[in-house]
């Protein structure tokens, strides 16, 4: 059956929004609102498969929230919402959890990564967590779904677990009108320049607001000031920026930079490179600080803006969630009729 294009995806409300969040995701979101119908999720129930501070989530969800907004989605447009509001997330993970296979989880990468050497001690949600992202997608019925190399492996988890699912079901599926498959196959969106941001300190390591050091980032809240001291104490090294960009392929550093720039300016790398080849990084550095100020200045100001007003963004999510509610209200019940749960 054709199903309608309609693309989700999530942030993490774990706090500090950087400049990683922003051109990996967020800058994404806004391109893709003129040609989908988006649902654009603060992921709060991932979130707390490692242990968050209660007093201090709701700030960072409002903080996510705030983001959004401030970058250029248009909550009335489209649905800007919160994961725990919307039960049918938690429940259509659990029916997915009966249809996912436990070698599938084995072979999650990110679980390893995240765990550590610890792994008996991790929480059963952070194990499980492929199936919730899959829940969050698939209760949607979404088709299409931005994500960073990091999460490709998900994605095809959750297409996975859509195909065995309508499998599982084919025979309940076509008696219910839906055809030869009730879910679609979601597809990654995988475009632009940065869509890996790497630490300011150490061009081999992701940006993250778990680095120890605030100069190994850009939050997005940061001034001015802040933003031209960080990128000019940015690691380096002492070769002038190549010509052409098969010379950035040993210079991590030198790459990370220069696709930050070609992602804020919406060029490509090969285009930075033809406009600043041979440049000493003193003077790419100056560039590149004019270009993120300009940028990221404005929507530093107007999340700080909206979060004077948590009753207001508190407002947005409700009516979000609403909106959400209803779309996946009508997934779940035909789900249930698939499964063969009697419902009143």
């Amino acid at each position: 059956m054709a199903f309608q294009e309609r693309v989700f995806s999530g942030v993490q409300p774990t706090g500090n929004l950087h400049l990683g969040n922003y051109l990996g995701a967020i800058k994404r979101f806004v391109e893709l609102q003129d040609r989908y119908d988006c649902l654009y999720c603060v992921v709060d129930l991932h979130a707390i498969t490692v242990w968050q501070d209660p007093a201090e989530l709701p700030r960072a969800t409002r903080e996510v929230t705030a983001a959004f907004i401030a970058c250029g989605i248009d909550p009335t447009k489209h649905i800007i919402f919160n994961q725990s509001q919307v039960a049918e997330h938690a429940e259509l993970a659990w029916v997915f959890n009966c249809v996912a296979r436990l070698g599938w989880l084995n072979r999650m990468t990110q679980f390893k990564e995240k765990a550590g050497k610890d792994r008996e001690n991790a929480s059963v949600g952070l194990y499980a967590y492929p199936t919730l992202m899959a829940a969050d997608i698939l209760i949607y019925r979404a088709t299409h779904v931005p994500v960073g190399e990091d999460q490709k492996q998900h994605l095809e988890l959750s297409r996975d677990i859509a195909q065995k699912f309508n499998n599982d079901f084919r025979h309940a599926i076509r008696e219910h009108g839906y055809g030869d498959g009730f879910f679609p196959l979601p597809e990654p969106l995988i475009t632009g320049e940065a869509t890996r941001v790497m630490s300011l300190r150490d061009g081999t390591r992701k940006m993250s607001k778990s680095e120890p050091s605030d100069y190994s980032r850009i939050n997005l809240t940061d001034d001015a000031d802040a933003i031209a001291q960080k990128i000019r104490k940015a690691k380096t090294d002492p070769e002038p920026l190549p010509s052409e960009e098969a010379g950035l392929k040993l210079r991590p550093e030198a790459d990370n930079l220069v696709g930050i720039y070609a992602a804020l300016a919406d060029t490509t790398r090969a285009g930075v490179l033809g406009q600043f080849g041979n440049a000493q990084f003193s003077t790419f550095k100056s560039a590149l600080v004019d270009l993120s100020v300009a940028k990221l200045g404005p929507i530093g100001a107007e999340m700080k803006r909206l979060l004077r007003d948590p009753v207001g963004i508190d407002s947005i999510l409700a009516e979000g969630s609403a909106r959400a509610q209803k779309l996946a209200g009508e997934t779940m019940k035909a789900v249930k009729d698939i499964v063969g749960f009697v419902r009143s």
